[in-house]
């Protein structure tokens, strides 16, 4: 599990020494415009919109590979486990570019084959640092080779490295963090380089205003 901006940098080179073809499959984005607002508003070249990778929000270029391990970005169809948060496997060897074959990791849908379309996503305004407004249609879904903590929550991970080398920011985040293993002898822990005033410790942030009744 590690910081958001290192989870993508981390994903494409594991992906790299994953075996099998690469795909990449590019979404089509499109300035968006709110009526009254953005009258004057210059647009944009797609090449700019394809760069933005705002948190929640499938990348441009999304590289899979046959076999590699994904999650769910939105709730496409609960009744059948697609769910935000859902992870899966890439099944299908000659990638289509308008659906994809999965197979569903965990829960009461565990081994079954799903389909996952292309859909119009719009980022958060609470995760996107600028005034430009746009849409992106593409496959709802990320690698998860490496996780921030915040979407590793609810999942239930044999061996989990943490990467603090950014220590955490939110209360109760170290918490999730550690208790997605079943044995701590199962955890790995990345740190900055030990210091002699910090030694191997990370800050663990509380709020002791949430523990009181």
């Amino acid at each position: 599990m590690i910081p958001c901006t290192l989870q993508h940098t981390l994903n494409q080179k594991i992906l790299s020494l994953f075996p099998g073809e690469e795909h990449c499959y590019h979404s089509a984005d499109s300035q968006t415009f709110e009526a009254g607002v953005d009258k004057h508003a210059e647009p944009v070249p797609i090449e700019l919109l394809q760069s933005f990778n705002a948190s929640g929000l499938p990348l441009s270029c999304l590289s899979l590979k046959k076999g590699c391990p994904i999650i769910i970005l939105r709730n496409l169809d609960p009744k059948r486990g697609l769910c935000n948060g859902t992870q899966a496997t890439v099944m299908n060897q000659n990638l289509n570019s308008h659906v994809l074959e999965v197979r569903l990791m965990g829960g009461d849908h565990d081994g079954e084959i799903a389909l996952i379309p292309r859909i119009t996503l719009l980022p958060s305004i609470h995760t996107v640092d600028h005034a430009i407004h746009f849409k992106r249609r593409q496959f709802p879904i990320q690698l998860t080779f490496a996780m921030t903590i915040n979407k590793a929550q609810g999942q239930s991970i044999k061996y989990v490295s943490i990467d603090l080398r950014t220590p955490v920011f939110s209360h109760g985040q170290l918490y999730v963090a550690f208790s997605h293993a079943t044995s701590y002898n199962c955890i790995k822990v990345l740190l900055e380089n030990e210091t002699e005033t910090r030694g191997n410790l990370t800050p663990n942030v509380v709020y002791n205003e949430v523990l009181l009744d």
